[in-house]
């Protein structure tokens, strides 16, 4: 084991480690990063029976790890608030560079604890063992690209300690899809099992209304009407035979069949000309419960106004045009994100992309632990909008659908990504649906 220890307690926990490690018989080479003279409280209690063991420490810089097997990361705690300095960095790159499985301590050293940004440089791990409780950071921002494998360990603390603690995130279980999606009586109907209106389709874009039909369609929504450009009606029919079409030329056909709905959703294939702006007017005027994507948000950043029965699911740059920010802001701090969209729309606000975030103003955000790289793919946010709509359909709740859509969505990308996840489709989730809308 390589075993790099800082000044913190942090290092603290890696001389620990490395003192059990010896014990236990492995071979240990520990480098410290941090005067040892230095050391304070537990982390140099740790140090010192560490080398009452019979340990040894190399100081100073950090040398390539020659034939280790496995480099901890003991550098850094969740106390990180400024980039890392020359040195730190400096390590931290060699680590990256060595090609060596990674256990890093608590997190992995130079990514914010909260946030999840990159200080600077941030250890790649492949396995961070945290303690006491989750961080934010390893959902947030590029810590998903830095914490690898999660496990937590509480350190046996109980759960009274925790009362006064302030939650930051919560991550979505499995017992909320069975609250959304109980199991259904012998004597349901289809219409019991809600209506479900699409509102999208502009010219030249057909697919992406089919893909959120379809997938409404395979979590339960009982009826799914595709309202879209008249050129489109007759492929979509054809494609799924059960969805129900209708092509229309204006606001004032859309009106009866938006009436009749229990859910409507709008924006996959909108467009923006006169066509989406007069069908985005329909639907954001009627009052009910509504799921807005794609160019719906692009539109409703021209005009903004609030609801509070609508679910918003904008990716990094719809949020961005949302808020009058950069892209860049938005993935900066994406939980204080959410948290403005749905300050400033109202209703449920999702913010896509990797640790997708769910949002009511004033309440704790919920965060997606599933997902995978392959659904970085054309129509996935179609398909997620059409699940959030099938789910709403049923279980009437836009703060409960969204976290369960969004879950159902990515769990879906992840059976789907069993053979590979490149060259993953929007289309192959669709078959994956229903098992987890079954639980």
């Amino acid at each position: 084991l390589w075993v790099l220890c800082g000044a913190g307690n942090n290092g603290g926990d890696g001389y620990v480690l490395a003192r059990l490690a010896r014990a236990a018989g492995f071979e240990v080479d520990v480098a410290a990063l941090a005067d040892t003279a230095r050391l304070k409280g537990d982390a140099a209690r740790a140090y010192e029976d560490y080398v009452a063991a019979g340990g040894t420490v190399r100081p100073g810089g950090v040398s390539a790890p020659g034939d280790a097997d496995v480099v901890v990361d003991a550098l850094l705690g969740t106390g990180l608030d400024r980039p890392v300095d020359a040195g730190l960095r400096a390590c931290i790159e060699a680590v990256n560079a060595a090609d060596r499985p990674v256990l890093a301590l608590d997190l992995p050293s130079g990514l914010h604890a909260d946030t999840g940004a990159v200080m600077g440089a941030a250890v790649r791990a492949t396995v961070t063992i945290t303690f006491v409780g989750l961080k934010p950071g390893f959902w947030l921002g590029a810590g998903p690209d830095h914490t690898g494998e999660l496990v937590c360990d509480d350190l046996d603390i109980p759960p009274a300690a925790f009362a006064d603690a302030t939650c930051a995130l919560r991550v979505i279980g499995p017992g909320l899809t069975a609250a959304a999606l109980p199991r259904r009586s012998r004597l349901t109907h289809k219409g019991a099992a809600g209506r479900v209106v699409i509102v999208g389709g502009g010219p030249g874009m057909p697919g992406a209304a089919r893909l959120a039909a379809e997938a409404a369609l395979r979590v339960g929504a009982g009826l799914v009407t595709v309202l879209t450009h008249p050129g489109h009606a007759a492929s979509l029919v054809i494609a799924r035979p059960e969805i129900i079409c209708h092509g229309i030329d204006d606001a004032a056909a859309a009106r009866a069949h938006l009436e009749a709905a229990d859910v409507v959703a709008l924006g996959p294939g909108l467009g923006q000309g006169p066509w989406a702006r007069a069908l985005h007017s329909a639907v954001v005027e009627r009052p009910g419960l509504r799921v807005l994507d794609a160019d719906a948000l692009n539109l409703l950043a021209q005009a903004p106004c609030r609801a509070g029965d609508w679910i918003l699911t904008p990716h990094p740059g719809e949020a961005a045009r949302l808020l009058d920010r950069t892209t860049a802001d938005i993935q900066r701090d994406r939980r204080a994100a959410v948290l403005d969209l749905a300050a400033r729309y109202g209703g449920v606000a999702v913010l896509k992309g990797a640790g997708s975030l769910v949002a009511r103003e004033s309440q704790f955000p919920w965060v997606c632990d599933a997902g995978n790289p392959g659904m970085a793919s054309a129509g996935m946010g179609d398909v997620l909008t059409g699940v959030i709509a099938g789910v709403l359909a049923q279980c009437r709740d836009p703060g409960l659908a969204a976290v369960v859509g969004v879950d159902l969505h990515a769990r879906a990308g992840d059976r789907a990504a069993r053979a590979g996840e490149r060259g993953l489709l929007a289309s192959d989730l669709l078959a994956e649906l229903r098992a987890g809308a079954n639980p």
